[in-house]
């Protein structure tokens, strides 16, 4: 029987193209976005009706996707939800990006990932987990989010040219959405095979709930085979295992594979019955994960950075719509990703403590002799007086820097914990006429020059932009100051002590890779930030 969806265009914008997949909790589309001249996007139908008005579904289904869109833009291992909206026959649907993958549950059927592999995957679901665990701001209030549907089919195996191989998380939020349904909630919605005791029973879930079925599924990729047999398909059957019984043991399962002992208590510790007998957060398990990564040598560490940017050719730029605050915004990713900034990629050098000492920073400044004479940004650190300050060296065409006598400077700060503690430091400098500059910067936080600089950010508040003009590099002919907002010195300082304790697990470009790809998609939004501001502030001139 034909499908009806097909070539249906829906919203006037996404026509359907074909039937994808399909399960409990709803059916998947292929479309082409007509608005962006036939992009393709995948459209989830869920299997509800909201045309109950008593359930309130419809503010339910837009808090919902509100909330999968949120943590899809704080975490590269959370799917992201571009659209939501509601059909014709009032069944409502995601809009999320395309992704061309496969499900974590083909891969293990075709064979059990190797160790090194399996903490790769691991890891990064659970920083896709532990993203949504520590809450999103909604509406003013942070919510943590449960996923209520831990199972390989919900996991999306991706091979990306720069980062190798990727995972994603899939349906934050539905199994929450559709128990809510009038309709279902006579029904236990979830998978057996993955549900913790205290799902069965009906309980209000918390995070340890995701952790039994993280443990479950964590079991079968080890060893292909699943902890728990019951005697039948049923869900008295299910309950009783997952109350009662023991898992089995690897041993037991797959006795030819050598595992770490450690590997071993810790997934056997996430399938505890009793919820505060298993980890009590995700942060744990990473923790363990990554230092078996590194004792199995999957990835080692490089030398740290801090080289100058090459500040790239200003790129056409799509603004889209965003909310009114320009200030700062925080990113998660289990790691975690916080503020905005422009950036390009340093090479791998080490990096050093520069410190120069001038009375009056705004007063003409040499450029360094170890620098070249190019388009260019980097960070110095400055002693005025007995205070050290940080400051960040600019080189560009004296025209470019004549455009933005009168500008607004924005910053704002990209920081990412995993797989190797990298800051991106963004400063743009802006005016209506010419548009925005884009000084990006990465900090390498593992290095002590890194954590320096960071630290008297946040300490100080505000740093020095000296500009320097190719056709005359001799001193500096500009200098501004860029304040920075409390809520982003509280995170700077914040991030500084983190980083003194975090286990890197790769090499550093694989975080600046990272932070590269987030940039470039909030950059649009930056833009539109900037062009509405009204009022322009004043530069300082050095004399």
């Amino acid at each position: 029987m034909a499908d009806s969806n097909i070539g249906h265009l829906l919203m006037n914008r996404y026509k359907l193209q074909e039937l994808v997949g399909t399960g409990a909790m709803g059916r998947v589309y292929l479309a082409q976005d007509q608005l962006l001249g036939g992009v393709p996007v995948a459209v989830k139908f869920l299997s509800l009706s909201i045309q109950n008005p008593k359930m309130r579904m419809q503010e339910r289904f837009e808090r919902e996707a509100k909330t999968c869109a949120l943590l899809g833009q704080r975490s590269i291992h959370i799917v992201r939800v571009m659209d939501y909206g509601v059909d014709e026959k009032k069944t409502p649907f995601y809009v999320m990006e395309y992704l061309e993958g496969a499900s974590l549950s083909s891969v293990i059927r075709t064979q059990t990932p190797s160790l090194p592999r399996f903490l790769s995957m691991a890891r990064q679901i659970c920083l896709g987990l532990q993203c949504a665990h520590d809450g999103i701001p909604v509406d003013g209030k942070n919510v943590p989010i449960i996923h209520r549907d831990i199972k390989p089919s919900n996991m999306l195996v991706l091979q990306d040219p720069s980062l190798g191989e990727l995972v994603k998380v899939l349906d934050f939020g539905i199994a929450k959405l559709l128990q809510s349904d009038s309709e279902q909630t006579k029904y236990y919605l979830g998978t057996l095979a993955y549900s913790s005791p205290e799902q069965m029973e009906g309980k209000e879930l918390d995070n340890r709930s995701d952790i039994y079925s993280l443990g479950v599924m964590m079991f079968e990729m080890l060893t292909g085979k699943m902890p728990f047999l019951p005697e039948t398909q049923s869900f008295g059957a299910w309950y009783k295992v997952h109350h009662y019984k023991q898992p089995r043991t690897f041993t037991e399962v797959a006795p030819q594979i050598q595992l770490p002992k450690e590997l071993e208590e810790l997934v056997l510790s996430c399938l505890a019955k009793s919820a505060s007998d298993r980890p009590q957060n995700i942060s744990y398990i990473i923790q363990i994960l990554s230092k078996l990564e590194q004792k199995n040598n999957t990835t080692r560490n490089s030398t740290p950075t801090t080289n100058p940017e090459k500040i790239e050719p200003e790129k056409p730029q799509v603004p889209i719509p965003v909310e009114e605050n320009p200030r700062s915004q925080e990113i998660q990713d289990g790691s975690s990703i916080s503020g905005r900034e422009t950036v390009c990629a340093p090479r791998d050098l080490p990096q050093v403590r520069q410190l120069i000492s001038y009375p009056d920073i705004d007063q003409q400044v040499p450029w360094p002799e170890n620098k070249p004479i190019a388009d260019i940004v980097f960070p110095q650190l400055m002693q005025k007086n007995d205070e050290l300050i940080p400051t960040l060296w600019i080189m560009l065409s004296k025209q470019e820097i004549q455009k933005r006598l009168t500008c607004t400077r924005y910053n704002q700060f990209l920081f990412i914990t995993n797989p190797h503690p990298m800051m991106l430091w963004i400063t743009v400098i802006y005016n209506h006429k010419y548009g925005a500059k884009w000084l990006p910067y990465y900090l390498d936080l593992k290095t002590s020059f890194g954590q320096e600089v960071t630290s008297l950010l946040g300490k100080i508040g505000d740093y020095k932009l000296l500009f320097f003009a190719r056709e005359e590099p001799q001193n500096s002919i500009h200098t501004l100051t860029s304040s920075i907002a409390t809520d982003q010195r509280q995170k700077l300082q914040k991030w500084v002590q983190m980083s003194h304790t975090i286990i890197s697990t790769a090499k550093p470009q694989m975080s600046k890779n990272l932070l590269r790809r987030e940039y470039e998609k909030i950059k649009p939004e930056m833009l539109v930030k900037l062009a509405a501001i009204n009022t322009n502030s004043s530069v300082y001139l050095s004399k």
